[in-house]
């Protein structure tokens, strides 16, 4: 089925996964110089060249290239034609002037700038073309039904080019109007303008740096071309990529979160890369915009079209859901340290970045698999917390599928949350979703999450007795970590904006790390050439991943969950670990297997030593006690004004006894310190005992400004109380709970 973007919506989502997009076909590689623009033939200035133009039926897609007059799609096209051996058509050389018979000035001149559009998208209709290189005009896709039709036959190829560098090409060349363009109307006005007629149409986008090379971009194409082409998907990390039999795709992973051997899903192929040039077109974008170019490199087309994966983005970052119209800003601290505010989302936690977009990923994942089997399915996401994903999982899901028939059940350690963390789960309504407090840490509540995962007897009685399946939304689902990437490129290319670094400085990053999750994003923001210099691993008292990057030793035979004032990095299984440890053994399925082999049955791994010498090329750890947690705490605030919360107090703490203040330093501050006001009041000599949530959020905002006051948070804690389910840390009363929630669902 053919990309009929403008006609799509939500409702028929799964045709568009289901039946997919055009191969393009890569053939032969050889390299052709620069040549001439089509801008200067359609001022008259050229000769029709007689090129092979297929006809009758698409027995083969075309590669259809998109984009500005100057662009440079001819002489990129030419150079495709070289490399892959594919016929060019121009569609002014060889298919509107013979189809006019005159050129497309006199055609220009004769009917008018509205005229030749509909005269152009009417010519454009009646083309026949198959397995070439078709390059656009720049006024093309401002025809809707023509465009439409032409890209059907394969796979349109955005060339994003700079307006800057579009109107300085423009001016070289000496072309003062283009087509559509009324007296009086600056150039760069009419560019813009166009810019959504090819933010509409476009499989691929390749994004072009400033001066690139012709040659450079055709380059792009063909690597881009072939990404699409062959879509690897994703294998796990404890499989060897020819032992998977399945290509997972995006939408597979998204349902089934865990894969079937116990591992998490990572992608097969190569991490994507994004240039410094490449970066630099990202600095003056907005939030949703730069999300939606990031994420293009990570979700292939065929599996999510771009188009509808920015739907989804604005959707998830409407300024109306967060308190702050940046979404995640960058605030200067002190010195040469910066906080990234990751908090502004409706629950105050970081996980909100994800989990607002993740819901809208299972959806479509949801229907398109309804579509593609003809059935009905019914799932239920099983989350274990410790203490932020719950609140964050209830409200994405609850925002974006509340009408989806998804149910939703959250496992939190009934004592080892704050109480504000608590009132924002068990005070949200929802038929489909349940909130149950167990009475154990959450090592515990993540344990049992995986072994219901991996219960032959639970998925049998899922499957037979309640048609449903299981799904997760913690950091092991792939749908729920990719997004966390974005806004740690993100909080870099703000200090670029801002002008507190040049493109290409270092920074370090320091993230408060319990599931390993959010600093995973960060390496892998890092591997796609943000130039993070360290990443800083923060841990409090349960600093088992301090002890495990500083000497390879993941031991756990000694220790127990030790309850400290960042209850969501009170954490010793961090499941994300697993992944960094797929990605720095070169892919090694033996050696993750293995190490978390040994950690079930032993409680205890250790990785070779050339393995920890790698982890330590990028990565240091340090730790925190509670004591350096509250004078962090109150220091920085006697200092700067500004109130931390435990968790960014502990990032704050490690980070400044290892920063070396050669580079500027950016802490992810995780939580608003409204989630912790108890502790965060203990800590400043204030009493808390007797004095309801929203007392207490009072009591904070009077003793610091700033961060200002999160509203969103201050109304959730104000509901009455739905859920008091509190059941044994046995597996199978926690079992027996999900049964009774599957009977009323």
């Amino acid at each position: 089925m053919a990309n009929l973007i403008q006609y799509y919506t939500l409702k028929n989502l799964y045709q568009f996964c289901k039946y997919g997009f055009p191969h393009a076909r890569l053939l032969q590689t050889n390299f052709l110089a620069w040549s001439t623009s089509t801008v200067k033939r359609r001022q008259g200035i050229g000769q029709v060249h007689n090129r092979y133009i297929s006809s009758g039926s698409i027995e083969q897609a075309n590669v259809i290239l998109m984009g500005s007059p100057g662009c440079g799609k001819t002489t990129v096209a030419r150079i495709l034609h070289q490399k892959m051996g594919m016929p060019i058509i121009d569609i002014d050389d060889d298919h509107l002037e013979p189809y006019w018979g005159m050129s497309v000035a006199q055609k220009l001149q004769e009917v008018g700038s509205e005229g030749f559009i509909e005269a152009e998208g009417r010519a454009l209709l009646d083309l026949k073309a198959s397995g070439s290189i078709i390059s656009l005009t720049g006024s093309n896709p401002m025809h809707t039904p023509a465009m439409t039709a032409v890209a059907q036959s394969g796979t349109v190829i955005f060339l994003d080019v700079q307006i800057s560098d579009i109107l300085q090409r423009l001016a070289c060349m000496k072309v003062s109007r283009i087509v559509g363009q009324e007296k009086g109307t600056p150039m760069e006005d009419i560019l813009q303008y166009r810019q959504q007629f090819y933010e509409k149409f476009y499989d691929i986008r390749i994004l072009c740096e400033e001066y690139e090379t012709p040659e450079s971009v055709a380059d792009k194409v063909i690597q881009s071309l072939a990404v699409f082409k062959d879509n690897k998907g994703f294998v796990s990390t404890r499989s060897q990529g020819s032992q998977d039999k399945y290509k997972w795709t995006f939408l597979d992973v998204v349902l089934q979160g865990l894969a079937p051997d116990g591992g998490l899903f990572v992608p097969a192929r190569e991490i994507p890369h994004f240039s410094l040039g490449e970066m630099r077109r990202l600095v003056h974008l907005n939030y949703p915009d730069r999300a939606l170019r990031i994420l293009e490199r990570w979700i292939n087309t065929r599996d999510l079209h771009p188009q509808v994966l920015k739907q989804f983005i604005q959707m998830a970052y409407d300024p109306k859901v967060f308190n702050c119209n940046k979404i995640f800003p960058v605030r200067h601290l002190e010195d040469n340290i910066y906080l990234a505010e990751l908090f502004h989302g409706p629950t105050a936690s970081f996980k909100d970045a994800a989990l607002q977009l993740m819901p809208l990923f299972f959806t479509a994942a949801l229907q398109y698999e309804k579509g593609s089997q003809n059935k009905k399915s019914k799932y239920i996401i099983l989350v274990a917390t410790s203490g932020d994903t719950g609140g964050a999982v209830l409200d994405g899901f609850a925002r974006h599928a509340g009408n989806c028939g998804v149910g939703v059940m959250v496992l939190y350690p009934a004592r080892g949350i704050s109480d504000i963390q608590r009132l924002q789960m068990t005070t949200m309504k929802g038929d489909n979703i349940h909130v149950v407090g167990v009475e154990g840490d959450f090592d515990l509540c993540q344990t049992t999450v995986k072994k219901i995962f991996m219960d032959p007897k639970v998925e049998e009685e899922m499957r037979t007795k309640f048609h449903c399946k299981l799904s997760a939304a913690n950091s092991i689902s792939w749908g729920r970590l990719v997004p966390q990437i974005v806004y740690h490129m993100s909080a870099y290319l703000d200090l670029v904006q801002t002008k507190v670094i040049n493109m290409g400085d270092e920074v370090d990053l320091c993230i408060p790390t319990g599931n390993f999750g959010n600093i995973l994003a960060a390496f892998y923001a890092k591997e796609m050439g943000v130039p993070f210099h360290r990443l800083i691993c923060a841990s409090n008292t349960n600093n088992v991943l301090t002890d495990f990057i500083s000497t390879g030793v993941y031991d756990l035979r000694k220790r127990h969950v030790l309850k400290t004032s960042s209850p969501s990095i009170d954490i010793l299984v961090s499941s994300n670990l697993e992944r960094y440890l797929y990605h720095v053994t070169d892919g090694s399925a033996n050696i993750v297997k293995k190490c978390f082999s040994s950690l079930a049955e032993h409680r205890h791994f250790v990785v070779p030593e050339e393995v920890m010498r790698t982890m330590q090329k990028t990565m240091v750890a340090g730790w925190c006690s509670e004591d350096q947690c509250r004078n962090t705490v109150n220091q920085i605030l006697n200092r700067t004004g500004y109130l931390l919360d435990p968790h960014t107090a502990v990032g704050a703490h490690v980070s400044m006894s290892l920063n070396q203040r050669d580079r500027p330093l950016i802490i992810a501050s995780t939580a608003h310190p409204a989630k912790f006001a108890s502790d965060v009041l203990a800590f400043m000599g204030k009493k808390s005992l007797g004095l309801s949530a929203s007392q207490m959020l009072v009591e904070l905002h009077e003793l610091a400004k700033l961060p200002a006051p999160h509203t969103k948070l201050s109304s959730s804690v104000s509901r009455p109380v739905i859920h008091s389910t509190v059941c044994r840390s046995n597996y199978s009363n926690i079992v027996s709970e999900v049964y009774n929630f599957l009977k009323r669902l």
